[in-house]
């Protein structure tokens, strides 16, 4: 079997697939979710962590939780979530290399809140990957703003915010990112590009 040069990159580095939680894994809830009784995983979302379980990609999902500081909702509550959350994934057959969440508030300004990259730069160090060649999945263009800072392939899915998102983005003229409609297909693309099979695909190769 003879590897293209991409595929022998792939081999000696390590990459990750980043994940937004709610709206993407989960029902996004305009008050937030509270607790793992108002948690619903979205159509197909297990099927994808399954199938990219199947890969040599690290999976980390990465999630903003202001309701934490907000004092809606403790942390010990947002981690139970979270834990009981991969167990699901896991008994489907997924895998959850790690979740990372950020507690505060947008008036707070830290540096791992997303638009900013913190919580994709932590993982980088902890893990030794290769941002540039990572892939983010999200329904904000929060998100899509977190993996451009720092080189991920982004995935825009229409779940979520993810309508609302993608027509201001139109209005902007921002739109450096790939638009799916769910984590499933965005799941498809990547899994067929980590094949080394080519998918010719524009921006709005919806599927």
């Amino acid at each position: 079997m003879i590897l293209n040069a991409q595929m022998l990159l792939r081999s000696f580095t390590r990459r990750a697939v980043f994940i937004d939680r709610d709206g993407v894994i989960c029902r996004n809830r305009d008050d937030y979710v509270k607790s793992w009784e108002e948690f619903v995983f979205l159509p197909g979302a297990l099927e994808a962590l399954a199938q990219l379980a199947r890969t040599d990609l690290y999976i980390v999902i990465v999630t903003n939780q202001s309701p934490i500081n907000r004092g809606i909702v403790s942390a010990e509550t947002v981690e139970e979530i979270n834990s009981r959350m991969v167990l699901a994934i896991e008994a489907a057959g997924g895998r959850v290399d790690r979740v990372m969440y950020c507690p505060h508030r947008p008036d707070e300004h830290c540096a791992c809140r997303k638009p900013q990259a913190g919580m994709l730069l932590l993982a980088a160090k902890d893990f030794g990957l290769d941002l540039s060649h990572s892939y983010l999945i999200g329904d904000a263009e929060t998100d899509m703003q977190a993996g451009r800072a720092v080189g991920c392939r982004r995935y825009l899915v229409l779940t979520g915010r993810g309508w609302r998102q993608l027509m201001h983005s139109l209005t902007c003229g921002k739109l450096d990112f790939v638009v799916k409609w769910n984590l499933k297909a965005a799941t498809n693309v990547i899994v067929r590009q980590e094949s080394g099979v080519e998918w010719a695909h524009s921006q709005f190769a919806f599927g």
